[in-house]
């Protein structure tokens, strides 16, 4: 079997003094949709920060296609085919929604055309003039997902994408992401809401106090079911 796109092994991380993460070990191969799930705290957001060099030290293996990420600069991260669309979206309010797609470089041959884009995402299409300040909340979570997907980014990686929308826009996000998969494109997203996970993952790792406590494939779901309440507390 091919070794994993992206594998992380023992992942240490800290922001200043506090000691976030405790030996992450996780494994996503090429084309998959792989969850972290855990309560507020448990180390989600840490580990994507911690993957793309977003914190302020960071011990153990990241590897990505092969390459260790230990020691290299976020903006090589970047370049090396990881993109990050974090839950604070990052959309800028004075730019219009093509400026905003347009603003992030593309590393790397494969990303999609704005056309492309603008197909996957009508809705964006239609407010392409539109200032930030102007979108929804569910079309400012679109515009963040899909300006990255311009970039030529290998591994996407999604934190909380469907933090407060509402369930029919949650619907649209689950739609958006089954077809970036279906393009090839492989994800590490982050959630809370295992239901919607359970749509759109081929995996989950479930993380407590800054490690993976257990780790459930989709079709297993059902049977997981009792001791996933216990973990998340739902």
């Amino acid at each position: 079997m091919a070794e994993p796109l992206l594998k992380v092994e023992g992942l240490q991380a800290w922001y200043g003094e506090s000691h976030v993460l405790h030996g992450v070990d996780i494994e996503v191969r090429e084309g998959e949709v792989v969850t972290l799930l855990g309560r507020n705290g448990a180390g989600k957001t840490s580990t994507l920060r911690s993957i793309m060099g977003l914190v302020g030290r960071r011990s153990g293996s990241v590897r990505f296609d092969e390459q260790e990420l230990i020691g290299t600069r976020s903006d090589r991260i970047a370049r090396a085919g990881i993109a990050l669309c974090p839950e604070e979206r990052g959309i800028f309010a004075s730019l219009d929604v093509t400026e905003n797609l347009l603003l992030p470089p593309v590393v790397r041959p494969g990303g999609l055309s704005l056309d492309e884009i603008y197909t996957l995402f009508p809705n964006l299409k239609e407010r392409a003039r539109s200032p930030g300040t102007r979108l929804s909340g569910g079309e400012q979570q679109m515009l963040a997902i899909a300006r990255i997907l311009r970039t030529g980014a290998r591994l996407l990686m999604l934190d909380e994408p469907t933090e407060g929308l509402a369930p029919v826009i949650v619907q649209q996000i689950g739609r958006t992401i089954r077809e970036i998969k279906q393009r090839g494109f492989t994800i590490l997203l982050v959630e809370q809401n295992f239901r919607f996970a359970q749509t759109v993952a081929d995996r989950h790792y479930v993380m407590e106090h800054g490690r993976v406590v257990d780790a459930v494939a989709n079709a297993e779901m059902a049977g997981a079911m009792e001791r996933l309440h216990e973990y998340l507390g739902v």
